[in-house]
């Protein structure tokens, strides 16, 4: 008799089984299994296991767990798709209870999406506890012979509803199947789901709440197992192995279901979109050559080839849309920016042919692939065009994809511990003990950790811990957005795919994006970069100080005052050149022209950037440029000799051996992958395509040999040239508009307390004045005022978000008169001490005349006034006479010291606004020092003396058991970092305390672009 497997649950289905398909079927395989249905609660997982089916030549049956309502009450039941019509009805069964919020499925529906699908009734307590004959008969009257009931025996055990269950469906006369409910793969592996089914729903293992499995016997059995189970049932086991086998659906792989572009006017679409072209093109590049013109006709006749004009149209209108509204667009992003028709069409801003970029690199006619068209959007603003695609092309149509986090190594020992009721001390310990670095597994952790191991075999506990979270480590946890994915379909997407509810309105798939591009639908990328929200804040600025317009497009690619503060490495808040090591390399290659940027960001990774060196010796003529043949001397001259780009690769075939641009992209990939088999495969088609050409065969071995060796290399230039247009725009703002680029910098900086102090430390260090909060002058976020930054109030740590808004509100009708006008002015709610005592410490009350210690004796006072003149903030006694006349007073009080402001501001601002203390310390001791910012202007094993206050200190052992130090020191300027080694560290340990400040004599350390001071000696 045939094995089948009538209910698998997957793990596919978040934390309801452990199920995995790659320990599953080989077990199958060795069992003799012929059919195999998947059955989980949503249709997560569904292509994996259809793929596995495939491979493993096993039939396979797509299942889903639902509930069906009848007269207001749910019942289980089990459908599966027994035709393609059932596997569509599936798809938008699990897609209408997963939008709309529903629990089971009412009549209506099981009506309308019943066609092509069986139903199974499961022997469960639901069907049993009264009679449920009405409801049977309900479902074998919907269903007709595709209903079937269906009876389980888990480890041999016959449930006490069996009896009841089979003489209830020989009255309504349902057929009955075998069948067994599969959570895990072993028996042993029931306490391991338990423990995952506990995470799932939030609970501890000892938690009276939680929801228990039924029995403890959902392993996978063996054929020998089902079948005695069933001994006295065979008929059974054949009606469930002819149920199965009477599934017969094809899941449609590999189609094209690209979107429709909506076209209203009488003409063809080709015809549109060349019009467009010619339009944008005029637009963009006046009186443009026969060059422009034969590039757009070939790159239309590719695309209409291929048959994408649609997809260009509608990337095209929602580009429209974000420029309209003033939403910052990137200038492109990957290799899409190397179409003109992309440029034409408003969708890049990159001139492919100014930047010799091949379009071939982006759609090669000799590599069907669906396009790629990336588009990045400023972060704060990129939900409003994915909201204007799905109301423009349909809400049916469009959504975002579908991500699973799994249960990493720290996370699935954190989660199990959590559910073991482990204390919060041992949390703790768990998160220090397993690293964050990617790729850790829990058996890596404990390998590389004999403090891992000591802990864990201290508690028997915690060894079953331990053993639990490794069976479940790797599964799926929960399902998230996608940062950047939307899937545009042509028909709605419940043909196609499932769906659930999303964020804001859209939707979410129910399958990821590799199982989407599977289908073929197309995902198009709408990414949030923050960058581009700075820039656009950064034109907003301008617009707001000097109602101006600015426009990014008007800014040269040769500026001179740019390239110079790129040369010095000034690239804080610079997209892509903020990194030590990227600044090292713009002070090695001093950039002097666009060129040398997009060259820079394209070497700067592992790999390349070992010619850094050699790009930057080359440029400034310390070294020869040599080419290993000279035909290869126009392609690499831009970069010196040096491969740098893919598309160089491309020219080089193209030239030397005759390819075609689309065959130059072929040999690029293949030789990427570095298969010898591949490698030797090429070698012959590059070396017969350069002898035809007039090469001899040791010229064509030696060029081949050096494209392979850059092969891996090589980034694309078009994304190089489109990333390098952002990081020059904001070197261009930083250069000339500094004020605003620093405002707009501080305000995304909100939260991060390290970012913030470093950029203070830049607009000190160029004198860029900086006002203090202020309830009169500042806005919500940071703002220019004549020229200077003046802080906004909700940098200011503590105060509320409604509490900024009720103080802008109020001062909407007039400017504040003082602390007592304010709680007059505002709701009582927002006027209380938790909320203004911040900013009282941050200054932002000076202007009223009174030192803030005197403003912060006066709070209570200004309190109890608030309550006198809006009690309950109701309209008061006083409100029609005013309440002037009770002109409450300020209470007495003390200067506050100096000493004590700065302290204040640095606890509500995260930093010294006014003066650093560390400068009245200076002038106090009247010595001289090294400012901590000098540091890396020393040379390596100078003798520096520095004062400066501790911000962190690290204390750490070596192998040999000696203990040391690193500190973070700050003065004025900035901070650095002290290394004691354990000979220092034995003298000077007591002197390390958080917050003293210390006289530090040392030996300064300059190793991989980073500086630090090698502790010599300290004085208090």
């Amino acid at each position: 008799m045939s094995m089948v497997y009538p209910h698998i649950s997957t793990s596919a289905d978040l934390l309801k089984s452990t199920v995995r398909l790659d320990e599953l079927f080989p077990f199958l395989k060795e069992q003799g299994a012929t059919s195999v249905a998947i059955v989980n609660t949503k249709l997560y997982g569904i292509l994996p296991f259809w793929e596995a089916c495939r491979r493993a030549d096993i039939h396979g049956v797509i299942g889903l767990s639902v509930f069906i309502e009848y007269e207001e009450q749910h019942f289980p039941v089990v459908l599966y798709a027994q035709t393609n019509k059932g596997y569509d009805n599936l798809l938008k069964i699990s897609s209408a209870l997963s939008t709309r919020d529903k629990e089971a499925i009412p009549e209506q529906w099981l009506k309308a999406y019943r066609e092509g699908l069986i139903c199974i009734i499961p022997n469960k307590a639901e069907w049993l506890m009264t009679d449920r004959s009405l409801v049977v008969e309900y479902i074998k009257n919907l269903f007709g012979k595709a209903a079937f009931g269906s009876v389980e025996r888990p480890g041999g055990v016959v449930s006490p509803y069996e009896s009841a269950f089979i003489e209830l469906c020989e009255k309504i006369e349902i057929p009955i199947i075998a069948s067994h409910e599969i959570r895990y793969m072993h028996q042993q592996d029931a306490f391991a789901y338990e423990v995952a089914s506990a995470i799932g729903q939030g609970v501890k293992m000892n938690d009276p709440e939680r929801q228990k499995p039924e029995h403890t016997n959902a392993y996978v059995p063996s054929q020998q197992e089902f079948l005695s189970w069933f001994e006295d049932r065979n008929e059974w086991i054949q009606q469930t192995a002819d149920v199965l086998k009477s599934c017969g659906v094809t899941i449609p792989m590999n189609r094209q279901l690209l979107p429709v572009y909506p076209l209203s006017e009488q003409m063809d679409k080709a015809t549109y979109i060349a019009q467009l072209c010619k339009v944008g093109l005029e637009e963009r590049v006046p009186d443009f050559s026969k060059k422009y013109q034969e590039r757009l006709n070939y790159e239309l006749s590719i695309i209409a080839k291929m048959g994408f004009i649609d997809y260009f149209l509608i990337v095209a209108d929602f580009m429209k849309y974000a420029k309209d509204q003033d939403i910052m667009t990137g200038p492109g992003r990957g290799s899409s920016a190397s179409s003109l028709v992309a440029y034409s069409l408003k969708i890049t801003d990159v001139d492919p042919i100014e930047h010799g970029l091949l379009f071939e690199r982006f759609l090669n006619p000799e590599r069907i692939t669906l396009p790629d068209i990336d588009i990045d959007f400023a972060d704060h603003r990129r939900h409003e065009v994915v909201e204007y695609v799905a109301q423009k092309y349909g809400a049916v149509r469009t959504a975002q994809i579908i991500t699973f986090g799994t249960l990493s190594a720290k996370a699935v020992a954190r989660d199990t511990a959590r559910v073991f009721g482990f204390e919060a001390e041992e949390l703790e310990a768990i998160s220090k003990l397993i690293s964050n670095r990617p790729g850790t597994t829990l058996r890596s952790a404990l390998k590389e950790s004999t403090k891992f191991n000591d802990w864990i075999i201290e508690r028997e506990e915690r060894k079953s811990w331990f053993k639990t979270a490794l069976k479940l480590e790797g599964l799926p946890r929960h399902a998230s957005t996608h940062a950047a994915g939307v899937i545009l379909s042509p028909t709605p997407l419940v043909n196609h795919v499932p769906i659930e509810k999303g964020h804001e309105g859209i939707y979410l798939t129910q399958w990821p994006m590799q199982e989407l591009e599977a289908i073929g639908l197309l995902k198009m990328d709408f990414l949030g970069l923050r960058n581009l929200t700075i820039l656009e804040q950064i034109r907003s600025l301008i617009y707001w100080d000097t109602k101006k317009r600015f426009h990014y497009s008007s800014i040269p690619l040769e500026d001179a005052k740019t390239f110079k503060l790129l040369a010095t490495g000034d690239t804080t808040g610079v997209f892509q050149l903020e990194s030590d090591g990227m600044r090292h390399a713009l002070q090695q290659i001093q950039p002097t022209a666009f060129g040398d940027i997009v060259a820079v960001n394209a070497l700067y990774r592992p790999g390349p950037m070992e010619f850094i060196p050699l790009y930057a010796r080359r440029k400034h003529g310390q070294e020869t440029v040599k080419y290993v043949h000279p035909i290869l001397e126009p392609i690499l001259r831009e970069t010196y000799g040096v491969i740098v780009y893919q598309e160089q690769i491309m020219h080089i075939a193209a030239k030397m051996a005759g390819f075609s641009l689309g065959e130059a992209d072929l040999l690029r990939r293949a030789v990427s992958k570095k298969k010898r088999e591949i490698l030797d495969e090429e070698r012959e088609h590059f070396v017969q395509g350069a002898k035809a050409k007039g090469f001899t065969e040791a010229e064509a071995a030696e060029v081949y040999d050096l494209i392979v060796r850059f092969a891996d290399y090589g980034f694309p230039k078009s994304h190089a040239v489109a990333y390098s247009m952002i990081s020059y725009q904001l070197s261009y703002m930083k250069a000339h508009y500094p004020v605003y680029f620093y405002t707009s910098l501080l305000t995304n900086s909100a939260g991060n307390a390290e970012k913030t102090k470093q950029l203070m430390q830049e607009i000190k260090e160029k004198k860029i004045p900086l006002l203090p909060p202020s309830v009169q002058k500042s806005r919500h976020t940071f703002s220019v005022e004549d020229g200077q930054i003046r802080f906004g109030l909700n940098a200011v740590k503590g105060v509320p978000g409604s509490t900024i808004k009720a103080l802008l509100t109020a001062r909407e009708e007039g400017p504040f008169k003082s602390l007592f006008n304010i709680a007059e002015r505002i709701s009582a709610l927002h006027f209380n001490r938790k909320s203004f005592e911040p900013l009282i410490k941050a200054g932002a009350l000076d202007e009223f005349g009174h030192d803030r210690g005197v403003v912060l004796a006066s709070l209570d006072s200004a309190i109890k006034h608030a309550e006198l003149v809006k009690p309950n903030d109701e309209p008061g006694l006083f409100d029609d006479m005013g309440a002037s006349f009770m002109k409450p007073k300020y209470t007495k009080a003390s200067e506050m010291p100096e000493s004590l402001k700065l302290e204040f501001e640095k606890e509500v601002l995260g930093f010294y606004l006014s003066k650093h203390p560390i400068e009245r310390e200076k002038e106090n001791r009247q010595k001289s020092y090294d400012a901590l910012k000098s540091l890396k202007s020393k040379r390596d094993r100078e003798l520096v003396k520095v004062l400066g206050v501790i911000e962190d200190i690290k204390r750490i052992r070596t192998k040999k058991g000696d203990a040391m130090a690193f500190l973070t020191l700050m003065d004025e300027t900035g901070p650095a970092s002290v290394t004691l080694f354990p000979v220092e560290y034995a003298k000077f340990n007591l002197l390390l305390e958080p917050h003293a400040t210390l006289e530090i004599q040392g030996l300064v350390e300059n190793r991989n672009h980073k500086t630090a001071i090698i502790c010599k000696n300290i004085e208090t």
